[in-house]
């Protein structure tokens, strides 16, 4: 099974940001034990390039991570070189996309009009990041999938417990789910890291019942 099968089959990538280093592998375990397996740790987290190293060497195969906030292709190549099994982008880089799959490695570049969606699309990408996805929410989601259904697309910014069933019913591959899993600075005991595992198995069980 490709890690691109898996990412899809799994549905979610916890986007973790603004987390301090010695958060990383705590988070990792958290939403590992609640169901969430694929893992994006942005660019600007500190010593980024380490942490995925670690946790690849920490959890093996039992944890997909890439990064986050790419935004060219040095900072693909240099993320990909650490461990990084797909390449996140809040805009469609063209360059960067061309990196990642030099590699082999997963491409999901973010995009809002149909337009920036097919040219990342023709470009190699293999899912699109429909981003910001609240700003124009799953109406318009579910419209961008009428005259592009072959395309693969993923919500991201926004994404909670109350849309997610939305938006997967209205044909999204995948999701990404950020502050309204994650919040690193409401991590300060085991029991916040005992929520975060619980918060995760409220999302893993909507992915389950859609």
């Amino acid at each position: 099974m490709t890690k691109l099968v898996e990412l899809k089959q799994g549905k979610l990538v916890a986007v973790i940001r603004g987390a301090r280093p010695d958060q990383i592998v705590p988070i990792a375990r958290a939403l590992n034990e609640g169901g969430i397996r694929t893992l994006e740790i942005t660019v600007e987290t500190p010593k980024v390039c380490e942490l995925i190293d670690k946790v690849k060497e920490e959890f093996g195969d039992d944890i997909i991570v890439g990064a986050g906030t790419v935004l060219d292709p040095e900072t693909a190549r240099s993320v990909i070189m650490a461990g990084a099994e797909f390449i996140f982008s809040p805009t469609v880089n063209i360059e960067t996309i061309k990196m990642a799959k030099r590699y082999g490695i997963i491409s999901i570049p973010g995009a809002l009009t149909p337009t920036e969606i097919l040219t990342a699309y023709e470009h190699g990408a293999d899912v699109i990041k429909v981003f910001p996805a609240d700003a124009l929410g799953v109406g318009y989601f579910k419209n961008l999938k009428g005259p592009l259904p072959h395309i693969p697309l993923m919500p991201t910014g926004g994404v909670n417990l109350d849309n997610l069933g939305s938006f997967l019913k209205a044909g999204a591959v995948a999701a990404g789910i950020g502050g309204s899993l994650i919040n690193p600075k409401k991590l300060l005991s085991e029991e916040d890291y005992t929520e975060l595992e619980e918060t995760a198995k409220k999302f893993s069980a909507i992915v389950q019942n859609n």
